[in-house]
């Protein structure tokens, strides 16, 4: 019979985050280019859900404005012609997908623009970025990659490294008592 003898250890945990840690240049850096992409992804969301109501005439001409009774999703749905288009062509104008396609660039583009509820924000944005992919299957430049799956994964990134904490109100949000009990408002 062998015996197995226990190591002691001392109880050493890594620091908390910015407690006796050093930022280098690069990490600093990063952390500001982040929060750049994540501001200029929110600027996306909220510029598309403001053109598209008042139809700018950016994307939206305004004889085709929300507020004047166009179809925010009628477009762009009803012109899908890959596997999904039948699915796609059904939810077309749809008072529902108008509805959720509406609130959800709005909710997205507060959210990221404030640096508030990026996990959430970055779950919805990865989704709607990789259901509106499925929409212009197939790629036009390349076989199943495009920007919009390129750009699902920016969203998951943003909520990876914290990007609301710089230059946002992401570290006022995580320490929210309802925050701090559903870690996955984050």
């Amino acid at each position: 019979m062998t015996a197995i003898s226990e190591r002691q250890t001392t109880g050493t945990t890594a620091p908390a985050v910015g407690i006796g840690v050093t930022e280098t240049a690069a990490q600093k850096a990063a952390r500001y280019i982040w929060a750049a992409v994540r501001l200029a992804l929110g600027w996306t969301f909220l510029w598309a859900f403001v053109d598209k109501v008042f139809g700018l005439g950016f994307a939206t001409p305004a004889e085709r404005a929300w507020i004047e009774g166009g179809s925010p999703t009628q477009g762009f749905l009803s012109g899908s012609e890959g596997p999904f288009a039948g699915f796609y062509h059904s939810l077309a104008g749809t008072g529902f997908a108008n509805w959720a396609f509406m609130l959800g660039l709005l909710g997205i583009g507060l959210a990221l623009t404030l640096g508030i509820g990026m996990r959430v924000a970055a779950t919805a944005g990865a989704a709607l970025y990789v259901m509106m992919w499925s929409v212009a299957l197939p790629p036009q430049t390349n076989p199943f990659m495009d920007e919009h799956l390129i750009t699902a994964a920016v969203m998951v990134g943003l909520a990876l490294v914290g990007a609301g904490r710089t230059i946002g109100f992401g570290k006022v949000w995580e320490s929210l008592p309802i925050v701090q009990k559903q870690p996955w408002l984050k």
